[in-house]
């Protein structure tokens, strides 16, 4: 079979000519065949800049004007070099702009017998000597003209200016602006653009009014929707604004709808609707008064200076609630137990607050709709207090058992225990840092002075013991090993002392000795 060789061939699309729109874009394709490496060139006919960036891919080149502009009116011609062949291919490109529809401005306000200019203007049009405007009053023409005269090579707005004297009748109908751009050369769409206006009367705001959903008054919690209706020409501005306390006006919203999607306490009050026109130069205001009711809602429960305070310190306790109708507020101190204690309208004063002060208290907010409770607690700190100990067994033990001796302490934060001796030479050695101390096998060097002390950062307490150990009593059937625990702040009262070291000599001395007998005597 005999091989086909394709032609060199170029060719443009869009083929011979092309209307673009000013401002818009538009790419020329310049497409070669029957060529396997083809040379792209781009240029203008006249002596002009290209306008436009040039983009190739092997069998293609593209022309890219973006945005197009007055400078692209213009012929483009594409050469395309294959080896040592060439052919040249051309495109004209025409250049409109009719972007947008006419606008319409009445000048004045409408008023039977009055003059009212009204004017149509086309904007950014090109060329604007193919312009043709027609003005109408419903099917009635009132005016027209053509711009044949305009030879400006850019865009322009053109304006139609008609001026008239409008009846009673005339309110309510259409003023419709049609502007053409018929170019017999050219092809592009749309060709006309039209634009209507009703001619109406400025007049209002009157006959205002509010419309509360669901109501003028309304649970705490429910949506609420208020609407301002009026009647007014042109449309109004719209401004809700609240009445507060001391005659201040509060600024909410510029709409016709004021909505409040869960409406509180606060919300309740007198909402004004103030409506303006700006055109006839005139206010009315309309306004409505809402009452939110419901169960309390507690605010605020508050404890100053703080919520924890050092025994001393003045306390002020304050609880705040809002309901309508308005709350009792009762404030008062919880016990343990669960029962209340005294209690107060909504403040507790405690000067020189002690440690017994501390705890939770409680704040019930009520009123018809139901009630709300709020706990707060105080906490008091404070240095150790009622410091004591206690030794086991509470009756007496033979020598070489076991004593037991537990120290107790309250405060806030809770006391560190810690347990000291005195030694031979009378100084104090600490020994053990729990509370309670245990002595097994009690032997003679376990005797001697205890001291439990009890501190935290706010101070410390002490408390002392003395152990004795009572050797043997005169009858054998009585023996019984005494051990006799003393407790003070200080040191063991001295005429006890004294009693004891009486009965240990003659202990000594007797091997046995009557402690009963012994306190006899003393006594």
């Amino acid at each position: 079979l005999p091989i086909v060789v394709e032609a060199f061939e170029v060719e443009i699309i869009p083929a011979n000519s092309i209307a673009a729109q000013i401002g818009g874009t538009l790419i020329l394709t310049c497409r070669a065949t029957g060529c396997a490496s083809p040379t792209f060139f781009w240029r203008p006919q006249t002596d002009k800049p290209l306008g436009g960036i040039v983009t190739t891919n092997g069998l293609y080149s593209n022309l890219t004007m973006n945005p197009v502009s007055t400078e692209n009116s213009e012929s483009y011609l594409c050469t395309v070099f294959c080896e040592q062949e060439k052919k040249e291919k051309s495109v004209k490109v025409e250049l409109y702009s009719f972007p947008s529809d006419p606008i319409i401005e009445i000048s004045s306000s409408f008023v039977a017998g009055k003059p009212v200019t009204i004017i149509c203007k086309i904007p950014d049009v090109y060329p604007a000597d193919h312009l043709e405007v027609l003005l109408k009053k419903g099917e009635h023409v009132l005016h027209e003209k053509s711009f044949h005269e305009s030879d400006s090579t850019k865009t322009e707005t053109k304006n139609l200016t008609y001026s008239f004297n409008p009846m009673a009748e005339d309110m309510g109908k259409e003023i419709t602006c049609v502007a053409k751009l018929p170019i017999p050369y050219m092809d592009f769409e749309p060709k006309e653009r039209v634009s209507s206006k009703k001619l109406n009367a400025n007049f209002g705001p009157q006959n205002t009014i509010i419309t509360a959903s669901p109501g003028n008054s309304l649970m705490e919690g429910d949506s609420l929707k208020l609407t301002c209706l009026t009647e007014s020409n042109p449309s109004p501005q719209i401004v809700w604004r609240k009445h507060l306390a001391g005659e201040s006006i509060q600024h909410l919203i510029k709409s016709n709808v004021l909505f409040i999607p869960h409406a509180h306490f606060n919300d309740s009050g007198l909402y004004i609707c103030e409506v303006i026109n700006l055109v006839t130069n005139k206010t009315e205001k309309e306004s409505v008064d809402i009452v939110i009711r419901g169960a309390p809602i507690i605010t605020g429960l508050s404890i100053e200076p703080s919520t924890t305070v050092q025994e001393g310190e003045n306390v002020s306790i304050q609880c705040f609630a809002e309901s309508n109708p308005p709350p009792k507020i009762i404030l008062r101190r919880k016990f343990d137990r669960g029962d209340m204690g005294p209690y107060s309208a909504g403040s507790i004063l405690l000067p020189s607050v002690t440690f017994l002060n501390g705890g939770d208290y409680e704040c019930v907010a009520e009123n018809k709709f139901g009630n709300r409770t709020r706990e707060i607690t105080l906490n008091v700190e404070y240095g150790p207090k009622n410091t004591m100990i206690s030794v086991f067994p509470a009756t007496a033990v033979k020598e070489g058992g076991t004593v037991m001796m537990k120290c107790t302490s309250s405060g806030n934060p809770s006391p560190v225990i810690s347990w000291k001796k005195k030694n031979a030479n009378g100084e104090s050695e600490k020994i053990f840092k729990n509370a309670t101390l245990t002595i097994q096998n009690l032997r003679s060097q376990d005797l001697g002075l205890y001291e439990c002390e009890a501190y935290n950062q706010f101070g410390k307490e002490q408390k002392a013991v003395e152990l004795f150990v009572q050797a043997r009593l005169e009858n054998a059937d009585q023996m019984l090993p005494l051990i006799i625990a003393f407790s003070s702040v200080t040191a063991v009262a001295v005429p006890v002392v004294a009693i004891l070291i009486y009965v240990s000599r003659k202990a000594k001395i007797n091997g046995s000795y009557s402690l009963v007998k012994a306190l006899r005597l003393k006594v």
